[in-house]
């Protein structure tokens, strides 16, 4: 695993590097105090993107019905 720049931090035992410090959550930007909102709001839209990309036209046409069905109820209800 030391090609992938891992090294000791996952040895023979699992996970046994420590992580101190602020900001130390890996890909979490909330881990440890390490809150990087920006970060967070760009992987939440690159997320979205990625999974209304990997939806097949069934699914996104199912998606749409469910959001203007969605909309008439509340545009009713309010």
């Amino acid at each position: 695993m030391g090609e992938y720049g891992v090294g000791i931090g996952d040895g023979p035992a699992g996970q046994v590097g420590g992580g101190g410090g602020a900001g130390a959550g890996g890909t979490n930007p909330f881990a440890n105090g390490g809150t990087d909102v920006g970060a967070a709001v760009g992987n939440f839209v690159n997320d979205s993107i990625h999974t209304l990309s990997t939806l097949t036209p069934v699914e996104m046409l199912l998606l749409v019905v469910v959001l203007v069905v969605g909309f008439a109820i509340l545009k009713r209800v309010f």
